[in-house]
């Protein structure tokens, strides 16, 4: 499956595997060269407190807290108008509408705006939001010039956000209301087409920056336009949700 770029692998018969088989088959899964390829392993469960349970294993195989685009996809494979759904971040509600998908998220936590840090002998400044997961998002000019890789992956292991570390969001603004990211993605160790929970965080950091209080769409590096709505109250965020579509690529078994 398919949300804004980001792909996954979907399986609702793995359910007896132990954590340390998921991570060992989200590893073979997820490699594009010898396995089916993707951004991570979904994995549905029955659950107690919701409609379903989704674990999310990034292609690295650690496991994930929750994936925006991720919830999205299994939102749209269970088929219902409206499901809940358990993540290790709490229940995510959501909404279809044919290929259209809403996710309503947790409550945003532990922000912090405009603090440095130093890499490459150099202080930059940063904000850090945790959406679900945790989130950097830096403001640049030239978004196709910076060097992704190598500032992401030195923010995304900085001392400062260990032993967990963090998605890095470099984004920029084109309009009031508009604007554009990159993601380097932890889990994956790349950059990925986009990241839903990453979109929202820079999202609601751009709100707080600029006192913008409305929905704010965003153009995700697989050129899709995310949606996120949300409610604040000064620096308080609540209904936070993000609107993409999603959609089913194919079918098929797998031998790894």
């Amino acid at each position: 499956m398919v949300a804004s770029g980001n792909d996954f692998v979907v399986s609702s018969q793995l359910s007896a595997f132990s954590s340390q088989q998921l991570t060992i088959l989200a590893k073979k899964i997820c490699d594009r060269k010898y396995g089916v390829g993707a951004d991570g392993l979904l994995i549905l469960e029955k659950s107690r407190i919701a409609d379903t349970r989704m674990r999310i294993f990034n292609a690295d195989g650690s496991e994930a807290e929750m994936c925006g685009n991720g919830a999205r996809c299994i939102a749209l494979y269970v088929g219902k108008i409206n499901t809940s759904i358990e993540t290790k971040a709490g229940i995510i509600e959501s909404q279809v509408k044919g290929r259209n998908v809403k996710i309503k998220l947790t409550d945003p936590k532990s922000i912090k705006l405009d603090f440095p840090i130093k890499i490459f002998n150099r202080r930059l400044k940063v904000n850090y939001i945790d959406t679900g997961v945790p989130h950097v998002v830096i403001f640049v000019r030239g978004l196709d010039n910076i060097d992704l890789k190598g500032v992401g992956r030195a923010v995304r292991y900085h001392k400062q956000f260990s032993p967990l570390g963090v998605n890095v969001n470099f984004v920029e603004v084109k309009k009031d209301d508009f604007i554009r990211l990159r993601t380097y993605e932890r889990g994956v160790e790349d950059e990925t087409l986009a990241c839903g929970t990453g979109c929202v965080a820079s999202a609601l950091i751009f709100s707080l920056k600029t006192g913008i209080n409305k929905k704010i769409k965003l153009q995700t590096e697989s050129s899709e336009i995310l949606k996120v709505y949300f409610k604040r109250e000064k620096n308080k965020f609540k209904d936070v949700w993000l609107e993409g579509e999603a959609r089913l690529v194919y079918k098929g078994e797998c031998y790894v």
